[in-house]
């Protein structure tokens, strides 16, 4: 595609509306290769410490731009023989200066950006010379899409990610990533990287991946990675390098994978998100148009998805989700000094099933100390140690441990029958039946075997803190730390500060969650803590609701606008009816006005029911015969799906109300938090307390607003 000489001219309103960008300067140098050709080596640059990494704002594009027109102008006088761009050390491009967005005032400058950014980043493919990228950093966004448009493309082994994020941002790849990569690597690899991997909670791409999916044409170890690069570009301009891309698509997979790939990607996305999100669908869109290999259409379609998803709603609600994601998560508020924190040299873990096998895996694994496992008989205990021995396994396989870490992780974890031998352990959890005696028992046992300065923790989930502490002696050294299933996956850990806990606990359960890369919010010891109290409360209404005759489908889809993960009775499935019975008893006991208990739910975790008809594949084909039949039976009191709905809306902003004044958290950003993190409460809504000040719940519950001004986000349906 031919691209005409950049006018700086045109954007101006653009990059005049914004104020405080960081500008990337592209320092430019003339580099003599061996082989006596000159290449021109422009390297990004923010002028900032490493810990901020290169950002592309309007202005920055503007002046690449400038800059690439200037080199086009070499090239055609035969002064260079190629262009080639890098970034500063450890960072290339971290894609779209994403802390200006919210100043770009209309559809038409967001419309703008998108022409600027295809525009800047196209003139790499239509230098008149071969163009290079060599990434030697973090590469997202806009920062991958600046290699897309180059002619060749070398990484770094060491560069900690590749991603397009951007579907999970609500937004879609917008400077040519959308067109390109399906055309570099195929429609199925390419829907990975752009649908599936934003959608699993932001999951980047490791160089080894990105260089065996074919984005990039060399992996280079960083000793030398800039000298290699040239000599690969060298080699290239020579013609003694010939650059293969297997994965590029053929005639058959334009003419028969692609349509079918794209529609089997689409019902995955409508199983999972529902129709309420736009991003992922606008992006599907885009990449069903790239079956042509039209660049001209694709980035056209690409500006015009664009220009209005950056301006939209749901771009803007899924930014402030994003910052509490990537800030307030890494900064906990109420936090004690990080200095007070205890070290840990080994991990005791009371219980060794599937609950204990996860805890095992993850300690071994992230804090690389001793591990033991007890249970009460040596049977059991053995199949622990196994599941944990099979999880190192499994990941030896996919490579992710080499043989080395793979033998010493194994020969860490142990088991006994014998608590004796948690005797020198610096934290001991229980993963035991959830029931306050029985977890009384285990830490007055282990109180007993333990030092003083070591740390109990309970993973409870909605029991009081505060009471299995109570049998306690030393009751400070005491608290929660509550788990989200699975533990490998859930980034989330409640830690609950209960009434007696230390500094010196508190702040070494905050430093335990952060060594196993896990976000942690702090919460007061109440009924639920954050996550389970407002599921409990959807649970709780969503029974009630069918148990009093409002029909299941009903139910099912009344609740579809709040975006969660999955219907109120299929979260029911995943966490066990017996759970599910436990978690609404717990709540309804301390609570009963506002919270309902369900004796049928209680009937059909005494059957063992399944609520759920599945076919072979494991896909959702209906509701239970037993389920419709115990259900309904209270009273013949329906609601319509509105009526639920705004039933369920009015109650989640009334006890996340109630929440905040009993002090559970901080502030209500951090129960959006733990709700994206736990629960998987969409970034395009902002987490739950933008949406229900959107839809008017929260002045309707307590005559006011959780957020002001109202975070813009998705319309109610």
């Amino acid at each position: 595609m031919k691209i005409q000489p950049f006018d700086p001219s045109y954007y101006d309103s653009l990059a005049n509306a914004v104020e405080g960008e960081v500008i990337t300067e592209a320092k430019v140098r003339d580099i003599t290769l061996p082989s006596g050709k000159v290449l021109v080596l422009i390297t990004l640059d923010n002028n900032q410490d490493y810990k901020r990494p290169n950002t592309l704002g309007p202005n920055t594009l503007v002046a690449l731009g400038q800059t690439l027109e200037n080199l086009r102008s070499r090239a055609k006088a035969k002064e260079i023989d190629a262009i080639a761009i890098t970034g500063k050390r450890f960072s290339f491009a971290a894609g779209a200066d994403l802390s200006l967005v919210d100043q770009i005032p209309s559809p038409r400058e967001g419309r703008l950006l998108a022409e600027l950014g295809h525009n800047t980043l196209g003139m790499l493919s239509d230098m008149g010379v071969p163009s290079f990228a060599f990434v030697n950093g973090l590469a997202l966004g806009g920062g991958l899409e600046i290699a897309l448009n180059s002619d060749y493309r070398t990484i770094d082994a060491s560069c900690p990610a590749v991603a397009l994020p951007e579907a999970y941002l609500g937004l879609v790849p917008g400077w040519g990533g959308a067109t390109l990569l399906p055309n570099l690597i195929g429609i199925e690899n390419a829907l990975k990287v752009i649908i599936e991997n934003p959608l699993k909670m932001n999951r980047m791409l490791q160089p080894q991946q990105a260089f065996e999916l074919g984005i990039f044409d060399r992996l280079i170890e960083p000793v030398n990675f800039l000298e290699d690069s040239l000599k690969f570009a060298d080699a290239v301009l020579s013609g003694n390098e010939k650059v293969s891309r297997p994965n590029q698509p053929g005639k058959v997979e334009r003419a028969v994978k692609w349509d079918v790939a794209i529609k089997i990607a689409r019902k995955a996305v409508e199983a999972r998100l529902g129709t309420v999100p736009v991003a992922p669908f606008r992006a599907l869109d885009i990449l069903a148009i790239a079956k042509h290999n039209d660049r001209a259409k694709g980035f056209e379609a690409e500006n015009e998805a664009l220009g209005e998803l950056i301006v939209g709603d749901q771009f803007v609600a899924s930014m402030y989700a994003f910052n509490l994601v990537q800030k307030r998560a890494k900064r906990p508020a109420g936090a004690p000094d990080k200095s007070l924190a205890r070290k840990i040299s080994k991990v005791g873990i009371v219980g060794a099933g599937l609950m204990a096998t996860q805890f095992a895996t993850l300690f071994v694994r992230r804090l690389k100390v001793p591990v033991i496992m007890t249970d009460i008989d040596q049977d059991r205990v053995d199949r622990g140690v196994a599941g944990v021995h099979a999880e190192l396994d499994k990941l030896a396989a996919k490579g992710r441990l080499d043989a080395d870490n793979h033998n010493r992780l194994k020969a860490l974890v142990t088991g006994t029958t014998d608590r004796s031998q948690f005797a020198d352990c610096d934290w001991a959890i229980e993963a035991v039946f959830e029931e306050v005696k029985v977890k009384q028992d285990v830490f007055t046992d282990l109180e007993k075997i333990v030092s003083e300065d070591a740390i109990l923790a309970t993973n409870t989930s909605s029991l009081s803190v505060d009471e299995i502490a109570s049998v306690l002696q030393r009751p400070e050294r005491f608290v929660g730390f509550h788990f989200f299933n699975p533990v490998a996956v859930m980034p989330l850990i409640e830690v609950v500060n209960a009434t007696k806990t230390d500094e010196e606990t508190l702040a070494t359960a905050m430093a335990v969650a952060k060594n196993l890369k896990k976000s942690a919010v702090i919460t007061r010891d109440r009924p639920g803590f954050v996550v389970n109290r407002v599921l409990a409360k959807i649970l709780g209404e969503a029974m009630h609701a069918v148990d009093t005759g409002t029909p299941i489908d009903v139910v099912d889809t009344a609740l579809e606008p709040l975006g969660l993960p999955m219907t109120p009775f299929e979260l029911l499935e995943l966490v066990g009816l017996k759970v599910g019975a436990h978690v609404l008893e717990s709540h309804h006991a301390p609570f009963p006005e506002r919270f309902f208990e369900s004796k049928n739910l209680d009937q059909l975790a005494d059957a063992g029911a399944k609520l759920i008809e599945r076919d072979g594949k494991g896909q959702k084909k209906g509701y239970t015969k037993e389920f419709k039949k115990i259900v309904g039976t209270e009273a013949n009191t329906p609601m319509t799906g509105p009526e639920f709905r705004d039933r369920v809306e009015t109650g989640l902003a009334d006890e996340i109300h109630i929440m905040l004044e009993e002090q559970v958290v901080q502030a209500v950003k951090d129960i959006d938090l733990c709700l994206i993190l736990g629960a998987g409460f969409p970034l395009y809504s902002g987490g739950i307390t933008p949406y229900l000040d959107r839809v008017g719940a929260s002045e309707k519950a307590f005559g006011t607003t959780f957020h002001s001004p109202v975070i813009r986000g998705v319309a109610h349906l």
